[in-house]
């Protein structure tokens, strides 16, 4: 495999209403429309088709939901089928490495220390990075209040039963209940929502949906250094 500072990676940023990719080394972001019906083979053909002229060595999926050891081990709540088993490597051609997406935007965002990241979008993403090591979370289907869910308060779905007012404090107290509780030195919030938030959380900072991107680039590129230096923590590691 190539160095680190030649390797092209691909990104794709799997999401409820839309798929976005970029390149390594290009600053173009090209994108096209998910929703309920898509299978993970029609992702893959409408990638290839966007991709078009783009070179890439190795290629990074975010992928909304669970993801242990590389492998997807439930469907997508908001996608069509086909997800869980199918080979992506195979499909795209190249080396690839599937994570949450949650944490792919959390890598792209690390900064240090104890990192809580939530994305508020179609649902609630959530992952925590500690001193380099991340753990992707599912707190979106935990109990809240009420018979709820933390999604469905500060998911979309939540956002607009609720109306603006009401979800922005809704949100306010669900950041600081799980940073609390998680002792999180900062929490970064992302996700297409989270730019109707008029104030930000004590101790929050807002993301950028770049950082998914960058996340991407990252996954591979910390690994590279790490199979030169021979050790397996050096940078962001998934744990």
């Amino acid at each position: 495999m190539k160095a680190t500072s030649r390797l092209r990676v691909l990104v794709i940023d799997v999401g409820g209403s839309h798929v976005k990719t970029r390149v390594s080394g290009k600053r173009e972001m090209r994108q096209f429309e998910s929703g309920p019906r898509l299978t993970a083979r029609q992702m893959v053909k409408r990638v290839h088709e966007l991709a078009g002229e783009w070179v890439y060595d190795v290629v990074s999926i975010g992928y909304p939901g669970i993801v242990l050891h590389g492998k997807l081990f439930t469907e997508p709540v908001h996608l069509g089928g086909g997800w869980v088993g199918f080979d992506f490597a195979k499909a795209l051609g190249r080396p690839t490495r599937v994570l949450n997406d949650a944490a792919m935007q959390a890598i792209g965002s690390y900064e240090g220390g104890r990192m809580l990241y939530l994305g508020l979008g179609t649902g609630l993403g959530s992952a925590l990075i500690v001193d380099g090591i991340v753990a992707p979370m599912e707190l979106a289907h935990l109990m809240f209040k009420k018979g709820r869910s933390y999604e469905d308060y500060v998911g979309d779905s939540g956002r607009r039963r609720l109306g603006e007012k009401k979800w922005r404090k809704i949100v306010g107290e669900v950041v600081q209940q799980l940073s609390t509780v998680l002792e999180a030195d900062y929490v970064v919030i992302g996700g297409g929502n989270a730019r109707k938030l008029r104030r930000l959380p004590k101790n929050a900072r807002l993301g950028n949906n770049d950082f998914a991107f960058i996340g991407g680039f990252r996954v591979w590129h910390a690994s590279a250094r790490q199979g030169r230096r021979g050790r397996k923590r050096a940078g962001v590691t998934l744990a």
